[in-house]
């Protein structure tokens, strides 16, 4: 009788990264184990990490101690299983990671895990469908530049390729996933800021790369729009959605393409993060807050029926009273059916961490995000849309 070997997967964070963990787990069943739902009877555990927020990483630590205490409890039990890390955390050096945590046994950087196995997707209705991964846009607070990497589009051919294989096998539902979906096809090539900034002493905002429109010369459509018409083809393909996205390279051709193509999701997931132009340039988003109304005007005008959703940091280094009065506004102006709102937590390494203090008290974070929670979600439970 052949025993096969058992693996576990415990992921943190957002829906890229649950992809990436139904990809580990094709890799897995490719090679003959089987999943268990007890990390205790796993040969495997893959700890799949977010860092977004330093409370996504103190979760990650929490789940190590109760290994640990698992472990410590069972008589000095003998370990015997392999812990595996991977994500967003390996931004960390390893020797950091090797301190924080002495129970990890290897690091798997996710970009090594490919597309060459079939995912393995417990709901059989709706599937994530990576199409990019990584970022060129270098957000101040953001990590996930430094984490994933500079932007790599899959090859269009592979993801309509998927996409068929998942429609031709019953699945109605597609989300298409990328740190930002449609700058799909247009990334640019550059040296990472990571390499500038180790080492530097001093770091300004001119060492900030652009975060203006990355639109690039194509001779007809843009490349996410061109991916979404092919796929639309498919018959059995009933809904489209995509996260995540951002106003910049949501071109005029993009939102004509969700005006008449009903097959897109009538809910529109587009991340402001902040409502003062002020704060904007301080998070290097490289837009306004007239940009963005005049974006969601072009969408509304496009489809009356359409409604969004955004994600909104409160408390971030220097925010003014006013400056937080003014993303209040225009929560009142735009009436998002649903925000994310989260309170800025320094990430080590950002361009944030080393340009601004942490200045803004927890209980003034905190208020204001109990003000956003009340003026944006609390409003809309009873309407609010579906969000894979």
């Amino acid at each position: 009788m052949t025993t096969h070997k058992k693996y576990f997967i415990q992921t943190f964070g957002c829906q890229a990264n649950k992809a990436d963990s139904e990809r580990i787990a094709g890799d897995y069943q490719n090679r003959g184990y089987i999943e268990t739902i007890n990390w205790k009877e796993a040969d495997e555990i893959v700890i799949n990490t977010c860092s977004v927020r330093q409370r996504a990483e103190d979760r990650v630590i929490g789940f190590l101690y109760n290994i640990e205490k698992y472990l410590n409890n069972e008589a000095k039990k003998k370990k015997s299983f392999k812990i595996i890390l991977t994500g967003c955390m390996l931004h960390h050096d390893k020797e950091t990671l090797e301190e924080k945590m002495p129970l990890i046994d290897e690091f798997l950087p996710i970009s090594e895990v490919g597309f060459n196995t079939p995912s393995i997707r417990k709901d059989k209705k709706h599937a994530f469908v990576p199409i990019s991964n990584g970022c060129n846009s270098f957000c101040t607070y953001c990590i996930v530049p430094y984490s994933r990497g500079r932007e790599v589009s899959r090859p269009m051919k592979d993801v309509i390729n998927e996409v068929k294989k998942l429609v031709d096998s019953g699945y109605q539902e597609i989300t298409l996933l990328g740190q930002n979906v449609n700058s799909y096809g247009l990334e640019k090539i550059g040296v990472s800021l990571r390499k500038k900034m180790i080492g530097k002493k001093t770091f300004s905002r001119k060492d900030l790369p652009s975060n203006e429109s990355q639109y690039l010369d194509f001779k007809d459509l843009p490349p996410f729009v061109k991916l979404i018409q092919e796929i639309s083809n498919f018959k059995g393909l009933k809904i489209i959605r995509f996260m995540s996205a951002n106003p910049w390279d949501f071109h005029d051709e993009l939102i004509a393409e969700i005006g008449k193509n009903k097959k897109i999701d009538r809910f529109v997931h587009i991340a402001v993060q902040s409502g003062s132009n002020n704060v904007l340039y301080r998070m290097n988003r490289g837009y306004t807050r007239e940009d963005y109304i005049l974006l969601i005007k072009k969408l509304k005008k496009a489809d009356k029926n359409i409604t969004v959703g955004t994600d909104i940091i409160v408390g971030f280094p220097g925010e003014t009273d006013e400056e937080f009065n003014e993303t209040l506004d225009l929560a009142k102006t735009i009436k998002w059916k649903v925000g994310f709102v989260n309170i800025y937590s320094p990430r080590p390494g950002t361009a944030a961490d080393k340009l601004y203090k942490d200045d803004i008290p927890h209980i003034i974070k905190k208020k204001r995000w109990l003000i956003l929670e009340k003026e944006i979600n609390r409003k809309n439970l009873s309407n609010r849309p579906k969000v894979v």
